[in-house]
């Protein structure tokens, strides 16, 4: 296995540097849930919920472990359909509409055993009919930026699991869809390289906005990623709290995590997502 290599200390200027590729002939869209309720057979996994994203927002989901936060990013996605009520990307309601507008990254990194790390990364870019040079030339490009620079010929067995995670990542990026539907996205790095990777696509979101759904179980990181955070239940989840994240928040993530009110929004979290889990 190659070991790993860290993200560069200019990660946190990628999004001047237009790394987020812009989706082709798509406009800003948001996402719109409502009355939303899932079910497998008589296992109810969403009860009943209503949530807005508004374009170029980014809402975090926090909850406890099997309550359906990777459900609602399928279903977000177009991967699946609701059993009752509507969600919407831009407009489009059905699946296909869903799925054209939205790039997933669900927790494991799925990447493709027979192919190298670029073509991993460049694969969204392969079934848009690119070819294989050009996609190659620019999924290339971004490698340098994700500490993965020397590593594009490698296969996925010689990654380690936090190089594999940001070779996962890249390709959900490359993707150029206008909206992001994220699961855990950072889970597998080591919490040096995870809080390169916050800092990194904070910027390169305020850079070049997308619209995003993240999961994940860090409340610290969906209070920095994110402009808001729903709090959901335990299965059959809804809603417990929605939350407003600090606003301005300082661009050196060291100083907004530990900003007072920073602190004060995340110990509400934290109680809400304690008697969620209740």
């Amino acid at each position: 296995m190659r070991q790993d290599s860290k993200m560069p200390v200019k990660a946190k200027g990628f999004g001047a540097a237009g790394v987020l590729p812009a989706s082709p002939g798509e406009s800003a869209v948001g996402v719109s849930i409502r009355g939303l309720r899932h079910a497998y057979g008589e296992l109810e996994t969403i009860e009943r919920l209503d949530l807005e994203v508004p374009a170029h927002g980014v809402l975090g989901l926090v909850g406890p472990s099997g309550c359906g936060k990777s459900t609602l990013l399928e279903l977000i996605a177009g991967l699946q359909a609701p059993t009752q009520g509507d969600v919407s990307l831009g407009g489009g309601v059905d699946s296909s509409a869903r799925l054209a507008r939205c790039a997933f990254m669900p927790q494991r990194d799925l990447l493709l055993p027979w192919l190298s790390a670029i073509d991993n990364a460049a694969l969204a870019l392969r079934n848009r009919g690119v070819r294989r040079a050009a996609a190659r030339r620019e999924a290339g490009e971004l490698f340098q930026h994700f500490g993965l620079a020397g590593f594009e010929r490698s296969s996925a067995a010689e990654l380690s699991g936090g190089m594999r995670q940001r070779v996962a990542f890249l390709r959900t990026l490359i993707a150029g869809k206008p909206v992001l539907a994220l699961d855990e996205p950072f889970a597998s790095l080591d919490a040096i390289t995870r809080a390169e990777m916050q800092e990194w696509l904070a910027g390169a979101l305020e850079a070049e906005p997308r619209t995003v759904v993240l999961v994940t179980h860090d409340v610290e990181e969906a209070l920095y990623l994110c402009d808001g955070v729903a709090v959901l239940s335990a299965r059959p989840t809804r809603t417990v709290e929605e939350l407003s994240a600090p606003n301005p928040r300082a661009a050196n993530r060291d100083e907004a995590v530990t900003h007072a009110d920073f602190v004060t929004i995340r110990e509400q979290a934290m109680q809400a997502l304690r008697e969620a889990a209740k």
